[in-house]
């Protein structure tokens, strides 16, 4: 960032600061007990809007001073209780009491912030769900991605255990926009093999938007918005932290991770530091499954102000990945993996069982590196205010294809990409509860593939500016809301040629005089994509049990640089591809119904939805005038080529849940979940059984889960659990054979198993958390149909009938997690 945009900013805060009186505004009151009205000691007390949160005494007394006069979401939570969430106007020394009901339910008027003023989810007509800390810790899970993976609508395409890409309803990829608090993620996501580039233990909490979100973000929501939320900042005056570790059996994965934070004043600091190791994952049909270990490290740290005027606050991030990832090479009769050793590749060495356990990356491999720093704003003017976001991230790819030396370390592929983006939103007063807000965001992107010696896509500039008006109207017990965006972005991708180099062997880029002669693998090329998005829901509350939400948006998303410019061969995919220059935006429909019902004993919901998306951007295989593969010949080798088209889909389902709490110890929980995906891309005599479904839908799926709560009132034991989980996942024949694109997946059934449980010192403090978990207890053999690896096969038949590569086995796993 230049130092002039730095001094405008720090000039323009200290304006702002200036513009507010003396006038001190505090927020105070007690937490009580409903029947009891026992006073409520460690009850978490948090302002989304502020990022501000506090602790209530041992006399339940809690007090958050020097804080913009305004109407805020209070969000006060304590395990054992049903969250509560209270609009309060703040307005000089403000006294609010809270009362929280010791209910048998968990669930209730959960906050959500995505990137916008706080809202209750009951109250938003968007189909949202969120996952809270408690969720997170209590479940075993490889990554960030994996972690939210069951939640009804949600799924994940996998290649390995540390590489999981969101699916949303059936739309993945760029369709699907993940942030980090707020933040869009910009990596090299139109990879399939690429994963989201975030640590695990550094998020807190996630909201999950199924569908058209374009509206607040613009181009690649057009599926729906993961948010990954990160650790908050420590209670007013305090300094606490947490210290993670964990071990898991079936690729050894060992992990550690300590987190401190402090709040002092206004002046709030903090920093984590993880660190993640793996070995190859195994399962009984494949043994350990070659090339699928990682070492991952990652870093944050945050520093922030928060005084009466709002907050500013300063994030940096860093991740590194040596990630593995298998080309499931074997030998024909042991089915034993076998490896590349040389660039001819003409002989391949079974693997040694010392290299499947060795911690060790192989040769083979990619170094994933994302850097981010961003600066969150909120000023207050009155009752309206002001957010100011800038962030900037630099991801680097490579991805390591030579066996050989001296050449082992020069990437295949090297990708640079260095975004910029930029948020702007002002919430005007509230006019007798009509709420507007205008807003305006984007990015700039460069992309640099200069560096390597493969190249799939060519160096490109991308410029992205979007403008909304958002509008809500709070009727009481009704609410609607609604908005309209414009989008525009600019696209130039770069001219490349190449030349063979007779040192190296490598066909290398080159500039100027150079490239008369030379092979021109990408033209100069320009372009623009332009969109209009919309919503428009309701939300009705019929009493305290029941709510009834009703939603119709328009998505947007511009075709990414793969599908545009393509040209050439993915190390990671085996096959040549070409993009299409010709490509328009893809645009979604999709109406939204849905119903829930609370009591103190049932939590109760479905939701159906109806999505068609036209200009549906989709891979096919290119074939010869007789039927058989069009090859595409890169250096000596000649491969399958595919080229992306364009048609439309329709896609429709439901996801329900049903969770009982007849007893308060006693939890049973059950979400379902079902998508269709019909393919209208195809007119005519081109239709038929093979192109009808659209690839790689989700089958029907059932999570249950039983859990009992012990020890609910001991004064040593906090949190503590047993609980059985059972995973059933249908067999998926509604699939895209045309042109061998996918294959049926055979249903499966998954018993996990965990328990833990926390420890309390005399003040009722937890200072040690413990978790033993079990995923697959049984050991079955699967494979699950959204996993690439199922598609990592060599020959058409095998000695023991089993194709491709087959999902974890059994995996057992320990987690402490000690907080102070």
């Amino acid at each position: 960032m230049k130092p002039s945009i730095i001094s405008t900013i720090l000039f323009f805060t200290l304006a702002v600061t200036g513009l507010f009186a003396q006038k001190e505004n505090s927020l105070a009151g007690k937490v009580v007990d409903k029947e009891t009205k026992i006073e409520i000691s460690f009850a978490y007390i948090y302002i989304p809007d502020l990022h501000v949160s506090v602790l209530s005494d041992t006399n339940g007394h809690y007090q958050i001073n020097k804080i913009p006069a305004a109407t805020y979401q209070v969000q006060v939570s304590y395990l054992g209780y049903k969250n509560r969430s209270i609009m309060v106007n703040v307005n000089g020394a403000t006294v609010l009491d809270i009362e929280l009901d010791n209910s048998k339910t968990e669930l209730s008027e959960v906050v959500v912030t995505g990137n916008s003023k706080a809202t209750e989810i009951r109250k938003t007509p968007l189909p949202i769900t969120t996952i809270n800390r408690e969720y997170l810790v209590s479940n075993l899970s490889t990554n960030a991605i994996d972690a939210i993976a069951k939640v009804p609508g949600v799924s994940a395409v996998t290649t390995g255990p540390n590489v999981s890409k969101p699916y949303i309803r059936g739309l993945g990829s760029n369709r699907i926009l993940t942030l980090f608090d707020g933040i869009r993620q910009e990596g090299q996501q139109w990879g399939d093999e690429h994963g989201i580039e975030m640590d695990k233990y550094l998020v807190d909490r996630v909201e999950v938007i199924k569908g058209p979100a374009s509206l607040m973000y613009g181009s690649d929501a057009l599926a729906g918005v993961i948010n990954l939320i990160p650790n908050q900042p420590s209670q007013i005056n305090n300094l606490s932290g947490a210290f993670t570790s964990e071990y898991q059996t079936n690729n050894g994965m060992i992990g550690g991770s300590l987190f401190l934070a402090g709040n002092k004043n206004g002046l709030e600091w903090g920093g984590r530091f993880s660190k993640r190791k793996a070995a190859d994952f195994s399962n009984r049909i494949d043994g350990r499954v070659y090339n699928t270990g990682f070492d991952e490290t990652s870093a944050n740290g945050f520093i922030g102000m928060h005084k009466k005027w709002g907050f500013s606050d300063l994030n940096l991030t860093l991740y590194d990945n040596l990630q593995e990832i298998p080309d499931g090479s074997r030998d024909s009769l042991s089915r034993r993996f076998t490896q590349q050793i040389s660039e001819e590749d003409t002989l391949r060495p079974i693997v040694s069982d010392r290299e499947l356990k060795s911690y060790n990356i192989s040769v083979l491999h990619q170094r994933v590196q994302h850097y981010r720093a961003f600066l969150k704003n909120m000023f207050f003017f009155g009752d309206s205010r002001l957010s100011l976001n800038l962030g900037f991230q630099r991801s680097v790819r490579r991805e390591y294809g030579h066996p050989e030396a001296p050449y082992q370390n020069t990437p295949s592929l090297f990708l640079q990409l260095n975004t910029l983006n930029y948020d702007v939103k002002y919430f005007l007063p509230e006019y007798k509860k009509w709420a507007v807000a205008l807003g305006l965001n984007g990015m700039y992107q460069t992309n640099d593939v200069t560096q390597g010696t493969e190249f799939v896509i060519p160096s490109f500039k991308q410029f992205d500016l979007g403008g909304f008006v958002s509008v809500k109207k709070d009727f009481g017990r009704f609410d609607l809301s609604g908005g309209l965006r414009y989008d525009y972005r600019y696209f130039n991708n770069d001219a490349l040629s190449i030349r063979l180099d007779p040192n190296s062997g490598f066909e290398l880029p080159v500039t100027g005089a150079a490239t008369n002669g030379a092979d021109q693998l990408f033209a100069a090329y320009t372009t623009r994509f332009h969109g209009l998005s919309a919503s428009f829901g309701l939300a009705y509350l019929l009493n305290k049990s029941w709510t009834i939400k009703a939603n119709i948006s328009r998505g947007y998303r511009a075709p990414n640089i793969s599908e545009i410019s393509a040209n050439g061969v993915h190390p990671g995919t085996g096959y040549f591809q070409i993009g299409n220059e010709n490509f328009k935006p893809e645009f979604s429909l999709q109406e939204d119904l849905g119903i829930a019902y609370t009591s103190k004993s049932v939590n109760a919901g479905a939701s159906f939805f109806v999505n068609q998306v036209s200009h549906y951007i989709f891979n096919s295989k290119l074939l010869t005038a007789q039927g058989a593969d069009s090859l595409s010949t890169s250096g000596s080798i000649a491969y399958p080529t595919f080229k992306f088209q364009q048609g439309s889909v329709l896609l429709y389902g439901m996801e329900a849940n049903l969770d009982f709490h007849l007893i308060k110890p006693l939890h049973f929980e059950n979400t379902l979940s079902l998508i269709y995906g019909d393919n209208h891309s195809f007119k005519g005599a081109e239709k038929n059984e093979s192109n009808r479904y659209v690839p790689f839908m989700p089958p029907l799926r059932y999570n249950g889960e039983l859990r009992y709560d012990l020890a609910l009132n001991s004064k040593v034991l906090t949190n503590s659990f047993v609980k059985i989980q059972l995973s059933y996942t249908a067999t998926q024949n509604r699939v895209y054979t045309n042109e061998n694109t996918e294959t049926s997946t055979l249903g499966f059934t998954l018993v996990n198993i965990g328990a833990g449980a926390g420890f309390k010192n005399k003040k009722g403090e937890t200072r040690l958390n413990f978790y033993l978990f079990a995923n697959n207890v049984f050991n079955v053999a699967y494979q699950d149909h959204q996993s690439r690896l199922k598609y990592f096969e060599q020959y058409s038949a095998s000695p023991n009938g089993r194709l491709g590569i087959y999902n974890m086995g059994r995996n057992i796993a320990f987690k402490l997690v000690a907080p102070f």
